[in-house]
């Protein structure tokens, strides 16, 4: 009897093997069949050009941050593209400040929607739910169903080659920004202090920019007979981020995190002697009352008051009127970086043009093709101007039958043009996965700012501090766990140093702890991601 039942358990568990390895080909069959594109029981049903992209309306379910300004769904822009394309779609879109928690319940919960929109996907999540058929390969649907998004990923190869996982799938597309010059929001300066102070020329280096702030700080440009100026402000919400890649350049770093050289050496930026000539620079400022010290602890709204107040010399932000108040001028102009006595010219960081992890599919999507051909429409021409402008007729219009220029029509209720944009398109304060296209017409204060970016920017050798690059899935989990305890632990020291509660004498100590926690590690693994990333 004894030796029936080790004999019934042994052929329990042979089933029980060939179940699990039928299973797993399954799997691997299902994931084959997603990543070549046509598989999908609806792509005798799609329309590979022209409109409308079905030829029965369906529905496909979005999920993707919301502004809360206005419902997607009565968004012109969206009712002009479910009108084009015969597809409704079904959104379940979550605020944006709490978006990255929602999504990550979402992939946990099993129940995903169809496209994943403006969703910030990163690489490891891209890697992660990739290799487990969670979101499906886009290459083929692309080389079939795609033409806009072919053709913009063979002119960029270097983009091609970010968004490029290190298995040969692409399973995201990126939001392609070719006109936008800045790495982060600019500084600007005060222009109203700046005439007070008979200020003709601009700050060059550290010792210069040091003079002007100590001057706000002392001859009341405000007028208004307190000493109530702030010569430089930051906010809690990024932790001087707003200021510390301007300033950190000065001292021949491109970015806070990582750089790459031009010998292709790759940087930990908080190790770094530049970092360490930032943060005395900062203590400095700080203990010469130059930089407000609430920025550790304000929110930016409350930076924004004082800067409304005609208090702040110098802040960030996307143009100074939007801290201001008011409409655009030119009066504000554009922090110049600045060098100090370490460099013979300042670190300046570029845009590198675009943002990964914008669009994905889900393996619940029953037809990909028309999904990749709904979004395709939005690396169009077209498409550009509808998601990036909202419909003709609104907000503007062609004024030639080549549909090369257009011209601006009067806002609706005279209510300010951004605010009115933001109702109808919901390509305003997410990343989008589109072409973001030149402005069209350039008013003069549109044509000033492009100036201010080319010559105190562009023309003085900004570039991209380090490229989108995947690492692999052990890479991953082991840059995560390191980012962790180093990011939290530069952040505190930042603001000690700063301040003045930790000693700068202490620097040797703190570049020891980096290393104990596994800043060489972190540099090193990035080096050979890049030097993948370069040769691939």
């Amino acid at each position: 009897m004894l030796k029936r039942k080790k004999q019934v358990v042994a052929s329990a568990l042979v089933l029980a093997v060939s179940l699990s390895v039928l299973s797993g080909c399954a799997t691997k069959k299902e994931n084959e069949s997603a990543a070549n594109g046509s598989a999908s029981s609806k792509a005798s049903s799609v329309n590979k050009e022209g409109f409308p992209i079905v030829k029965n309306p369906m529905t496909l379910s979005i999920m993707a941050p919301d502004m809360g300004i206005q419902n997607w769904k009565d968004m012109p822009v969206m009712q002009e593209m479910e009108k084009l394309t015969g597809i409704k779609i079904d959104y379940r879109n979550a605020p944006r400040d709490s978006f990255d928690t929602k999504k990550n319940l979402v992939f946990a919960s099993g129940d995903y929607p169809d496209i994943f929109f403006a969703s910030k996907l990163t690489q490891a999540e891209e890697l992660n739910y990739g290799s487990q058929g969670i979101l499906i390969p886009l290459e083929k649907l692309i080389d079939e169903y795609a033409p806009n998004i072919k053709k913009v990923l063979a002119d960029k190869p270097d983009i091609r080659k970010s968004i490029t996982a290190p298995d040969g799938h692409i399973y995201s597309l990126p939001r392609i920004e070719p006109f936008q010059p800045w790495y982060r929001n600019p500084m600007w300066y005060n222009g109203k202090m700046l005439k007070e102070l008979n200020v003709t020329k601009l700050p060059e280096t550290t010792d210069e920019l040091y003079d002007l702030l100590k001057r706000v700080r002392d001859e009341d440009p405000n007028k208004n007979g307190k000493k109530d100026e702030i010569p430089l402000s930051s906010s809690s919400g990024i932790k001087l981020r707003d200021i510390r890649t301007w300033l950190l350049g000065a001292f021949g770093a491109y970015e806070e995190e990582l750089y790459v050289d031009d010998k292709g050496k790759v940087h930990y930026t908080p190790a770094e002697d530049a970092y360490k000539g930032y943060v005395t620079y900062l203590n400095k400022l700080w203990a010469d009352n130059l930089l407000d010290h609430e920025s550790f602890s304000q929110t930016d709204d409350q930076k924004k008051a004082k800067i409304k107040n005609d208090q702040v010399l110098l802040f960030s932000d996307w143009h100074a009127y939007m801290s201001h108040g008011g409409k655009p001028n030119t009066e504000d102009v554009m922090f110049s970086p600045v060098r100090s006595d370490k460099v013979s010219a300042p670190a300046i960081a570029s845009n590198k043009g675009f943002s990964t992890g914008t669009f994905a599919i889900s393996k619940s999507n029953k037809s990909p093709e028309a999904s990749i051909r709904w979004v395709d429409y939005m690396y169009s021409p077209e498409g550009q101007m509808l998601f990036n402008k909202g419909p003709e007729g609104i907000l503007w219009k062609y004024t030639d039958s080549t549909k090369s220029k257009i011209e601006y029509l009067p806002v609706p209720n005279g209510e300010d043009r951004e605010t009115y944009r933001s109702k109808i398109t919901p390509n305003y304060g997410i990343a989008s996965p589109m072409v973001v296209p030149d402005e069209p017409v350039k008013d003069d204060f549109a044509k000033w700012v492009e100036n201010e970016s080319k010559t105190k920017l562009l023309d003085r050798g900004a570039r991209v501090p380090f490229p989108a690059l995947y690492l692999t899935e052990a890479e991953s989990g082991e840059v995560a766990a390191l980012r962790s305890d180093l990011t939290t632990y530069v952040a505190q020291m930042e603001a000690k140093f700063t301040t003045g509660q930790e000693s700068l004498d202490g620097w040797d100590k703190y570049v020891q702890t980096l290393k104990k926690m596994g800043s060489d590690r972190f540099q090193e693994i990035y080096q050979k991601a890049y030097d993948r990333w370069k040769n691939s």
